[in-house]
């Protein structure tokens, strides 16, 4: 509970390709830790792919995550198929420095942050919050095309 915006705290798990356009939102409560939250988007993302039509040309087979998954790695080996590559911080780093391809999540969460309903947690529901981060990439990707 963040005792100055008196709302819940959520965590938002983001699934997007190589160029940082949205394929899957997941919001929960912070109280789950980010390997449990990123098992159930992955589970969530294959079962989208398995109930696909086109599920015999499915090209994935290597994510890349941050450092907080790292206990998923062998699950997500054994249940879906797919290479969990985790992109680690080195040790001697100090200030930024940008992380090859974690960098395109992190440009995602920078351009979402930019919506004023995604700065702050207004939403109750934690689908009304996926469904918020799913209009601002919406509204982001036609703006990208009318221009």
């Amino acid at each position: 509970m963040d005792v100055h915006k008196q709302t819940p705290g959520r965590k938002r798990h983001l699934v997007v390709d190589v160029l940082g356009l949205v394929f899957l939102v997941l919001v929960h409560s912070a109280s789950l830790q980010d390997g449990a939250g990123g098992l159930l988007i992955l589970q969530k993302l294959f079962d989208r792919i398995k109930h696909h039509l086109h599920n015999r040309w499915c090209r994935l087979k290597l994510i890349w995550a941050g450092g907080a998954y790292t206990s998923i790695v062998a699950t997500t080996r054994q249940q879906f198929g797919w290479v969990l590559e985790i992109i680690k911080r080195s040790d001697d780093m100090r200030g930024f420095q940008v992380l090859p391809r974690r960098w395109v999540v992190e440009r995602t969460f920078g351009w979402l942050g930019r919506y004023r309903r995604l700065a702050r947690d207004y939403e109750h529901a934690t689908s009304s919050s996926e469904n918020m981060v799913y209009l601002a990439s919406i509204r982001r990707l036609l703006k990208m095309v009318v221009t």
